[in-house]
């Protein structure tokens, strides 16, 4: 076998550290969550224990921790519908050229480099001047709209721009209706880049902070909530809660990808039925 370059060894060094520059202060947080029961928020670890988990789930005064986990699922699941349905739509309204399409693209993508608070700043006044109430059902929804939208607008616009229109062709001649050949044809093979949207939608959701800032009424989102944390809570207690949510979300992109995965098998399984029947 051939002795690996420099370079190699170089280029590995560098990824490692990469890699433990991204979740070393994850891990870090998960290591200091079992601190013992006198324990700090800092090494060195007195003793190893459940107990900051099992505090967390006990009454305390550290703010409304499960009601903001609630709100963000929720928050998460309207905003995660909502984008990959305007996705979609956006792609395959995008798919032929229309009057003003370029100058609309733009301002899709504007949405994405505006700085983040001053989104919220402007949902929030909007709403407020116009007699609105402000809340995360309504203002704080609309806010995480411009930031998931863009993403999952230009996903869709990726996937139509290779999509093989000969399949919607195929369905016309077999007298297939719009509907029909969208909800038959489209949808289906489309399906896993869908769940990518999904995925997209909903995690920027969950985390979100600067958006929802300015929007989010009286009731914190989960982010809010450990932010506010933050400023009174002085025991590991907050770690647990980031190792509990940290786990969350990677259960949640795992059943997502589950998913992905369920839907490639089951197309797979129709193509070579599909196959075998011709």
């Amino acid at each position: 076998m051939e002795p690996r370059a420099r370079s190699f060894y170089l280029l590995s060094a560098f990824f490692a550290l990469f890699v433990m520059f991204l979740y070393g202060p994850t891990l870090t947080i998960g290591i200091l969550s079992f601190q013992g029961e006198g324990g700090g928020l800092t090494f060195p670890m007195r003793g190893v224990s459940m107990y900051w988990f099992y505090d967390l789930f006990e009454q305390q005064a550290v703010g409304d921790i499960w009601g903001s986990f609630r709100r963000s699922i929720l928050l998460g699941l309207m905003v995660m519908v909502t984008t990959v349905v305007v996705s979609v739509m956006g792609g395959l309204a995008f798919r032929k050229k229309f009057v003003g399409s370029g100058i609309l693209f733009y301002l899709i993508i504007t949405a994405l480099v505006i700085p983040s608070i001053l989104v919220s700043l402007g949902v929030g006044l909007l709403f407020s001047q116009s007699g609105l109430n402000v809340h995360w059902s309504t203002s704080g929804f609309g806010a995480q709209l411009t930031w998931t939208l863009p993403f999952g607008l230009l996903i869709m616009f990726a996937v139509f721009n290779r999509f093989d229109k000969s399949f919607e062709e195929a369905a016309r001649d077999l007298g297939a209706s719009p509907w029909q050949t969208i909800r038959h044809v489209v949808l289906p093979i489309i399906a896993p880049s869908l769940i990518g949207v999904a995925l997209f939608g909903f995690t920027l959701s969950y985390d979100e902070f600067a958006r929802t800032l300015l929007t989010a009424g009286s009731y914190n989102t989960l982010p809010l909530e450990i932010y506010g944390m933050t400023t009174n809570v002085t025991s590991p207690v907050l770690y647990a809660l980031g190792t509990l949510t940290t786990v969350f979300s990677l259960l949640i992109i795992g059943i997502f990808l589950a998913l992905a995965l369920l839907s490639n098998r089951r197309k797979a399984r129709a193509g070579s039925d599909a196959g075998k029947a011709v």
